[in-house]
């Protein structure tokens, strides 16, 4: 079966898994979510049957004829029933363990499975093949009368089962008359029914999701779209650390044999920004409160200096980019990257955003600890930088590997630095430094409106040394740098539109860079126009263009990085927060109001 990105994340916020149509796990890196991938065949082009095929773990209802998946309402436990061509059948109910337990949060490195027949009498057969060093190897195994544990790199997994332990090891087929448990977790005895146990572990989550889907304050409309990207979203933070990662996934590329292939599975600075936004916009302020915690370790280690775009969950700095060698790629579209090099980037826009993502904390009032003035000293470490560096040029918020220019979109971000300082100092009353950050505010804003300006083309430039096209320029109406009725952004908006978009989706930028043009949409920048179409009075064009962009999702109800605009084909890693954040606001801004339907 040759790899789509129709597939289903499962997780608890410590690791994740993807699940395939045919509810076999693909993708899954141990102890978390930057780790070796124990279950790697994405990004293995060899078929699962091929001799020394690894990195998958397959549940297969013999002579299966059709599968169906689906989650549990607002959970991320997913449940896929097979059937046979005799009408046999059964059901397969996947989930990571996350659920309060003996006062704190209960997240373990662990996968549950448990197996229902449903329907007759179904075969299956479990193959259970996790990989190490990024697919070059198979652990060393030894079993138990009940488990089996797998020696990986840089931990041990114990699988605890109710399935007869020798078929599991054989790989034979086997009838299925009562319900199966299989947990694969922490190299540690298993205390109690294994059964039971499961079953109250998969009762407790999916109590503690809805209860977390309950808290967020959704839009009347599209709410299964918005549910879904923001449980998807939640499922991205490190919550140990409160880092946000920009997907669960590496090396899917932007295009067929493009070598756009990343690494997504860190921080960045601007993804995470972005995220908390929209999660805020629904009142999920405890990914807020974890991030800012996050990111106030990221400032303290930075001592006032230099930030860069991205850091590890673990707030590493050296996230050193090299090749898998063993990994053939995605439909054999190597190379598969691990690391990215973009850590030793310049790119401005960072300190804009660590401030922005910190402003809310000045304001908001239902936070278990608001932001005081000890805080704003800190980012005035941010703030300053920002200021000595916001006429630079860097690589940019597309992180462009050998060019540099300064870049209006990062102009903008140190401008929205200082003004989202000002607006702090005059919170806590500290009049001086308001006036003070207020100044640096307009001086910034002052420049841009002079060197980014076009007169010939009446429209503002992506940076002010050229006469560029870019998506980002849509989102100085974001960060209320310009107002929708201000003409020098609506004949920036009708530029870009015109040069940009591709029917009905969005390229980032249509200009060789180091890799050549780009063939695929990328999909934030459609939402970005959305949201612009929308606020600047072209309401039917937004909500028809949102509506078609909905229909792209994955069945799982997500959204990859990247699209085809000939074919409509989803590509780049997966699920990306980016689109997912852009479902979440336009739904938010287009919605009717609650008020039309009570």
């Amino acid at each position: 079966m040759t790899a789509t990105l129709d597939l289903w994340p499962i997780g608890n916020c410590q690791v994740s898994a993807l699940v395939d149509r045919a509810g076999r796990f693909v993708w899954g890196c141990v102890p978390r979510v930057d780790g070796d991938p124990a279950f790697c065949s994405l990004l293995d082009d060899s078929a699962p049957s091929a001799e020394g095929a690894r990195g998958f773990w397959e549940i297969d209802l013999e002579d299966c004829v059709e599968t169906r998946q689906e989650y549990l309402r607002n959970t991320p436990i997913l449940v896929t029933r097979h059937s046979d061509s005799a009408g046999n059948a059964i059901e397969v109910v996947d989930f990571c363990p996350r659920h309060f337990r003996h006062g704190r949060m209960y997240r373990p490195v662990a996968f549950v499975r448990i197996v229902r027949p449903t329907a007759g009498s179904p075969r299956i057969r479990v193959r259970l093949r996790p990989a190490q060093d990024w697919g070059a190897a198979d652990p060393v195994k030894t079993h138990g009368s009940n488990h089996i544990r797998y020696m990986l790199s840089d931990t041990t997994l114990r699988l605890t089962t109710s399935a007869p332990i020798g078929w599991i090891e054989t790989e034979r087929l086997f009838r299925v008359e009562r319900p199966l448990h299989f947990f694969l977790g922490p190299d540690e005895s298993f205390i109690g029914d294994v059964g039971d146990t499961l079953d109250t572990m998969l009762e407790h989550t999916a109590h503690e999701w809805r209860k977390w889907v309950r808290a967020l304050a959704t839009p009347v409309e599209w709410q299964e779209a918005v549910i879904r990207s923001a449980i998807s979203l939640k499922l991205c933070q490190h919550e140990e650390t409160g880092a946000i990662v920009a997907a669960l996934t590496t090396s899917i590329p932007e295009h067929a044999n493009s070598e756009r292939n990343w690494d997504y599975r860190y921080c960045w600075i601007r993804d995470a920004y972005y995220t908390v936004q929209a999660l805020n916009r629904l009142g999920a302020l405890d990914v807020l409160e974890s991030y800012l915690e996050y990111l106030r370790n990221i400032v303290d280690n930075a001592k006032g200096g230099h930030i860069q775009p991205l850091y590890g969950v673990g707030g590493e700095a050296v996230l050193t980019e090299r090749i898998a060698p063993a990994l053939n790629g995605y439909r054999g579209m190597g190379p598969v990257r691990v690391g990215n090099q973009a850590y030793e980037q310049v790119q401005h826009d960072a300190y804009g955003q660590i401030i922005l993502s910190n402003a809310q904390a000045f304001f908001d009032r239902r936070l278990y600890r608001m932001a005081g003035e000890e805080d704003f000293r800190a980012l005035e470490r941010i703030g300053e930088h920002a200021w000595q560096v916001h006429d630079k040029p860097d690589a940019g918020l597309w992180e462009l590997r050998t060019k540099s220019h300064v870049h209006t979109y990062s102009v903008a971000m140190c401008w929205a630095a200082c003004d989202r300082l000002a607006n702090a100092a005059a919170a806590l009353e500290l009049t001086e430094r308001a006036l003070f950050w207020r100044d640096r505010a307009d001086r910034i804003r002052d420049l841009i409106e002079s060197a980014a300006w076009r007169e010939g083309s009446r429209r503002i430039s992506a940076t002010f040394g050229g006469d560029d096209l870019d998506a980002s320029l849509i989102q100085l109406l974001d960060l209320r740098f310009v107002t929708p009725a201000d003409e020098r952004f609506q004949g920036t908006l009708r530029a870009v539109e015109e040069g940009l978009r591709r029917g009905s989706y969005m390229l980032r930028y249509a200009t060789e860079d180091d890799f050549g043009l780009p063939h695929t949409a990328f999909n934030v920048c459609t939402f970005w126009l959305i949201e612009a179409l929308w606020l600047t009075g072209r309401n039917e064009d937004a909500r028809a263009l949102f509506e078609e962009m909905l229909t792209r999702r994955t069945p799982a109800g997500l959204l990859s990085e990247d699209i085809d605009p000939a074919s409509g084909e989803l590509w780049g890693n997966y699920p990306q927060t980016y689109s997912l954040v852009g479902v979440i606001n336009c739904a938010s801004l287009l919605s009717k109001p609650w008020s039309s339907v009570r």
